[in-house]
């Protein structure tokens, strides 16, 4: 008989495979988005999905966090949400004659914070605590978000009509950026043949859970970085501060979460080591959007010129 205490099998990158196939079948033609979607998770970091209206940013999003068996919720970010709406409230009981604290939605694993971009900078600053401490204060207490804790935030292109462009300080909490982007012909086809993909996420199947992801995250953080590669990555920030002729470059926490995604990205795919091939891999969406370079869809390009402006090590 199994010891009931024994703890579950680590994941490998088997596992990680096996969700970012899931996910690919919900999200058709994708595969590189799901993969950096994936690699950001397990890199511990935070993830703004930017794109026009039915691109499938909040189908993504569901996915994710179903594959990866972790509860999720869903809050729509209006222009008249306030912060307590996100992050909880006390409220006076009249039978105790007390305040008793009622957690928000926040409270969750992943959280999916729609169209960010649609309230008010008071309400997007309520995310900022969450998103870098992990707590919510509040009353003069500390609050733990559950472990582990995920913002996934999805934000209409800034030029659309009652937006309001995220501030840098809040940006720099996403550790990546993504754009989906139009489907090419056969996935169109596909998803116009198919099933509707809201009745294929309510049949999807975690592949991993809490505890394993946290142990993969642990090992993540583990993965070798030889001195060469590290020197790589200090030299495209440096380039970007002083050699790329932009406004403000990448900062000495942008440099670390390029490493972390880039660590991510080696154990997806089973190496116990980085190399400079990852980096460039996860660069575009960790640094583009710390850099002021105009929306994800725009910044490929850029992306390119920086990268090839550094030598390999």
């Amino acid at each position: 008989m199994n010891d009931l205490h024994t703890p579950p099998a680590a994941a490998t990158a088997t596992d990680l495979q096996r969700a970012a196939d899931a996910v690919g079948e919900i999200l058709l033609g994708k595969a590189e988005a799901v993969r950096l979607a994936l690699a950001c998770l397990v890199a511990g970091g935070h993830l703004l999905l930017e794109d026009l209206p039915g691109m499938g940013k909040t189908v993504f999003a569901h996915a994710l966090a179903r594959v990866m068996g972790l509860a999720f919720k869903r809050v729509q970010f209006t222009s008249d949400m306030l912060p307590g709406d996100l992050t909880g409230a006390a409220i006076f009981q009249r039978d105790t004659g007390a305040f008793v604290f009622h957690p928000g939605p926040v409270f969750t694993q992943v959280l999916l914070a729609d169209e960010i971009n649609r309230a008010s900078p008071k309400t997007q600053s309520a995310l900022l605590e969450a998103m870098e401490e992990r707590q919510v204060s509040s009353d003069g207490e500390s609050r733990p978000l559950p472990k582990p804790f995920f913002v996934i935030a999805t934000q209409n292109p800034v030029d659309q009509s009652s937006t309001n462009p995220l501030p840098e300080a809040q940006l720099d909490r996403f550790l990546m950026r993504l754009s989906l982007g139009y489907p090419d012909a056969t996935a169109e086809l596909e998803i116009l043949r198919g099933e509707d993909r809201r009745v294929l996420l309510e049949r999807l199947e975690a592949a991993l859970d809490a505890a394993r992801l946290l142990d993969l995250q642990t090992r993540a953080r583990a993965l070798h970085a030889a001195e060469p590669l590290l020197a790589y990555i200090r030299a495209l920030a440096e380039h970007t501060r002083h050699g790329a002729g932009l406004a403000y470059g990448l900062s000495p926490r942008g440099a670390q979460a390029l490493l972390a995604a880039a660590r991510a990205w080696a154990l997806l795919d089973g190496r116990d080591h980085v190399l400079p091939d990852d980096v460039q891999a996860v660069f575009p969406c960790v640094a583009m959007h710390r850099l002021g370079i105009g929306d994800a869809r725009e910044s490929a390009a850029a992306a390119r010129e920086l990268l090839a402006a550094v030598p390999l090590p």
